[in-house]
């Protein structure tokens, strides 16, 4: 599966950090930036993670700002996308067993980066459970207009 990832510039050391652990657990990474501490807009960010992961159903993305507030808000405009904004790991599991989130949003400045590797390995590695909860991811589908 591939993982892609991208945030503003608030993420650049935390983004690397979870490359990092990604690719030595052998998950193949595709980073869309950025890459400097020179401010940039994080929709553009979320906007690229969110179109592969649509173009690519068996793959996850990982989008980071300062909060995570306005990069999740960003990514959840995208057709398809369900993007958590997650501050713990709890967040996270729940986020894949309830929800079936396919995009994981973390705050740099939120999230310690320990927290933030545990955080992405219970979200890579939790199924949906489906049952009762996929009548209520269906409802979302319907929400969003955009059913397939």
């Amino acid at each position: 599966m591939t993982i892609y990832l991208g945030g503003d510039h608030t993420s650049v050391e935390l983004k690397n950090a979870l490359i990092s652990f990604l690719q030595k657990k052998g998950w193949e990474t595709v980073d869309f930036g950025t890459n400097t501490p020179e401010s940039v807009d994080y929709p553009d960010f979320a906007e690229k993670v969110g179109n592969a992961v649509v173009q690519n159903p068996k793959s996850m993305g990982i989008v980071i700002c300062g909060t995570g507030i306005g990069i999740s808000i960003a990514a959840n405009k995208i057709c398809g996308i369900r993007c958590a904004n997650c501050t713990s790991v709890q967040m996270a599991e729940m986020a894949r067993k309830h929800n079936n989130a396919n995009v994981l949003a973390v705050g740099a400045r939120i999230v310690a980066e320990e927290e933030a590797i545990k955080m992405v390995e219970v979200f890579l590695n939790t199924p949906f459970e489906g049952g009762r909860h996929q009548k209520r991811l269906e409802k979302i589908i319907i929400i969003e207009q955009c059913k397939k």
